[in-house]
This record gives C-alpha cells, sequence and structure tokens, in this order.
C-alpha cells in the first residue's frame, strides 16, 4: 500500500543540520576586534592569534588552511582604527598625482648612517672604558690603597654606565615587561661570581677566608671579555632578528616558519660563541698579569657565561623575560650550592658533601664551577629559544605596537609559556 492509497503524506526529508556559524570568523572578529583594528599587516594579527592559542590546527575549524590565511581575511574584513574614512572620488582625473611621499615600510627601511654609527659606537663603550681602567690602574706610578681604590671604583662605575647605555639602545634593547628585574638580578649574581666567585672558592676550599684577610682578587680577564662581548651580541641579535622576520614575511604556515628561524637561531648561537671564547682568548693572553685565579677552565668559563648571557637577553628582547629569568637563576642556584656544599663539610659528619666540588675544583680548577653551571644552563635556554623563538609571537613588526600606544604582543601570559 502506498502512501496516496493510505491517505497520509510521507513526510519531506528535513536537511542535514550545520553546526556552527555560517561564517565562523566573525566570533573572532567580535573577539580580536581590538587587536585587528590596531594592526598595520596581516603579520601582526597573525603574531597576536598564536599568542592567544590560535594554531593552525585551530585555524582550520574556521575554514582556513593556516593561521596566515585567517589573519588576512581579518584585516581585510575590519578597519583599523586610525584608517580614516574614505569617499569614493567622483572618477580620475588627469590631475591627479600619486602620493609624493608614502609612507615606507618599516621593515625595508635601511637605518641612516649615523644612527648606525652612533648604535655601534654605544655598543663599543663598555669594552673601551674597560680595557681604559686596566690601563689606568696599571699606569698608577705611585700606588697606594686609596689611590688604586678610587682608579678602581671610576672605571668600574662608567663601565656599568656604559653598558647599561648599550643595553638601553640598539639590538640589545629591553622594553620594561613581567620578569625583567629577575634577568637584571640574576644576570648580576652570575656576573659578579665570574669576577670574585673563582678566588672565594678557593679560600673557602683551603680553611678561609681569614677575617681580616688577604684583598679579594678579581677576574680581570673575564670582566673584561664579558665588556667586549657586547658588541658580538648586538650583531648577533640585530641579525636574528632582522632574518626572523624577513622569515615570517614569507612564510606560509608556522611550521615554514619554524623551520627557517631554527637554522637562524643555531647559526647567532654559533657564531656568538665563537666570538664570546675568541675574546676570552685574547683577554687572557693580554692580561695575563692582572690576575686570574680561576685554573685551566677560565677561558671556557667566560665563553659559557657569555653564551648564557646572550640567549638569555635574546629571549627577553624577543618577549620571553621568565625563561630568561630562569636559566640565568639555575646557573646562579648551581654556582650558590658548590659554595654552600664547600661550607657545609665543615660541620661534624658533612664532610661528603664537599667531595664533589673538591674533586671537580681539583680536576680543572676553581673555573670549572661556573664552567658547567653556566653550560648546562645555557644549553636549557638554547633548547627553550629553539621552541619559543620560532613562533610568529617572537617576531612583531618592528616598533608596531608600542608606537600606537597599544600592548606588545609578546607581553601576554600565553607568550610566557
Amino acid at each position: 500500500m502506498t502512501a496516496s492509497e493510505s491517505g497520509t503524506a510521507a513526510p519531506p526529508a528535513r536537511p542535514t543540520p550545520r553546526h556552527g556559524p555560517a561564517d565562523p570568523v566573525r566570533l573572532l572578529m567580535h573577539r580580536h576586534r581590538t587587536l585587528c583594528e590596531r594592526a598595520v599587516d596581516p603579520l601582526e594579527i597573525a603574531a597576536g592569534l598564536e599568542a592567544h592559542g590560535v594554531t593552525d590546527r585551530a585555524a582550520a575549524r574556521f575554514r582556513h588552511r593556516d593561521v596566515f590565511s585567517l589573519a588576512e581575511e581579518l584585516y581585510a574584513r575590519i578597519p583599523r582604527a586610525d584608517e580614516p574614512v574614505r569617499r569614493p572620488a567622483p572618477g580620475p582625473t588627469a590631475e591627479s598625482e600619486p602620493d609624493p611621499d608614502p609612507e615606507p615600510d618599516p621593515l625595508l627601511v635601511a637605518p641612516a648612517p649615523r644612527s648606525r654609527f652612533a648604535r655601534g659606537a654605544v655598543q663599543l663603550l663598555p669594552g673601551a672604558l674597560a680595557l681604559a681602567t686596566v690601563a689606568a690602574h696599571a699606569a698608577v706610578r705611585h700606588p697606594t690603597r686609596h689611590l688604586v681604590a678610587a682608579v678602581d671604583a671610576a672605571g668600574l662605575l662608567l663601565t656599568a654606565l656604559a653598558l647599561r647605555l648599550a643595553l638601553r639602545h640598539g639590538p640589545l634593547r629591553l622594553r620594561h615587561r613581567p620578569g625583567s628585574r629577575a634577568v637584571v638580578l640574576w644576570a648580576g649574581w652570575t656576573v659578579g661570581y665570574a669576577v670574585y666567585g673563582d678566588w672565594l672558592l678557593a679560600q673557602l676550599l683551603s680553611g678561609g677566608p681569614d677575617v681580616p684577610g688577604p684583598h679579594p682578587r678579581a677576574a680581570v680577564a673575564t670582566a673584561v671579555a664579558l665588556a667586549c662581548a657586547v658588541v658580538p651580541a648586538a650583531g648577533c641579535a640585530h641579525w636574528f632578528a632582522v632574518r626572523g622576520r624577513r622569515g615570517l614575511a614569507s612564510s606560509r604556515a608556522l611550521a615554514e616558519l619554524a623551520s627557517r628561524v631554527r637554522p637562524l637561531l643555531v647559526g647567532a648561537t654559533g657564531f656568538f660563541l665563537g666570538a664570546a671564547l675568541a675574546l676570552a682568548v685574547g683577554a687572557h693572553l693580554l692580561l695575563a698579569g692582572a690576575g686570574r685565579p680561576g685554573g685551566r677552565s677560565a677561558v671556557l668559563a667566560a665563553g659559557a657565561l657569555a653564551l648564557l648571557l646572550f640567549l638569555a637577553r635574546l629571549l627577553a628582547v624577543h618577549g620571553f623575560p621568565t625563561a630568561a629569568a630562569a636559566g640565568l637563576g639555575s646557573a646562579a642556584a648551581l654556582e650558590a650550592a658548590a659554595l654552600c656544599l664547600v661550607l657545609a663539610a665543615r660541620l661534624p659528619g658533612l664532610a661528603p658533601l664537599g667531595t664533589p666540588v673538591e674533586t671537580l675544583v681539583a680536576a680543572a680548577g676553581p673555573a670549572a664551577v661556573p664552567a658547567a653551571a653556566c653550560t648546562l644552563a645555557a644549553l636549557g635556554l638554547l633548547a627553550r629559544g629553539l621552541r619559543a623563538l620560532t613562533g610568529a609571537c617572537a617576531h612583531p613588526p618592528a616598533a608596531a605596537p608600542e608606537r600606537r600606544g597599544g600592548t606588545p604582543l609578546t607581553d601576554r601570559p600565553e607568550a610566557h609559556r
């Protein structure tokens, strides 16, 4: 019996319901409208989306192949906040002329020769003043304790001010973000240990230090090498930043961007390590008479510390100060633990606690402790950088967010994972 014969009609087939909105991008437009209105190009929107956890897999749910194509649609559909309302002209005229002074692309504009020369001179100041301080110390004809102390204090102050100036300008400039103070604190500890830690450890192992005792011996060659290492650090950081932004501009997916940036990071790290070791060798050969109580591992310790400081600064500059502070803090903790173990070994029944440090120092000298601590911490930061510095949020367009007064893309909780 058919449906017509029974007097009842078959119910019409219902269309398959569509899950989700007809325009899935509209939700992102509403959620990230402020970001899209302030963006100067789609790359900035892509960096912001990645900082909020939107990956290529998440972009597929919005019917896009990757984050970059999704950012391009958002950039095209949402008008910019600073974009003037343009009314259609009645038509092209023969008298119309192109804009005589278009705004240049910040990624393609080369710095002026004067500014480039000024930045280079600023990066050279710490090393030059450190060498000048050593020369002034050696040139004192009538050495007295007060005169030598005054010369050393003046040179140390000038070198510290020059270092602060070099870090506040150029590629190593660090914007104030959460965790920046911790980076400065732990960096100061590691540098202080590199200058006086080997002498202190040698005194502790020999039963001292006596109070009053001998004047602390500073590792002058290591201090000079670290001050001179600012120049290759700035050059490698600038090279990595420029080519990282170029890789972001030419990449169409996050995986492609990561494959482009990883060799850049490894190359910049390797080049800086070679330059730092060369500076350390040169400083120890030049200043052999200035005193170095570190032992055979002094050059390796200086190179490892320079590499640790470079990687920490690179992570902090690109928006990951928490990771930088963790790396420097781990090195400082290992160095402090070595000193504490030697002191604890003096207590009754705790003598075996100092055996590892004593064995390491007997084999390679007091400088082996900071060399091992900084090497382990630097390897950890390099592994972290191979993950953190390969994302789009680590390479925003140059100075775009701060020029408009907005929040930097990397200054978000998601960027510090």
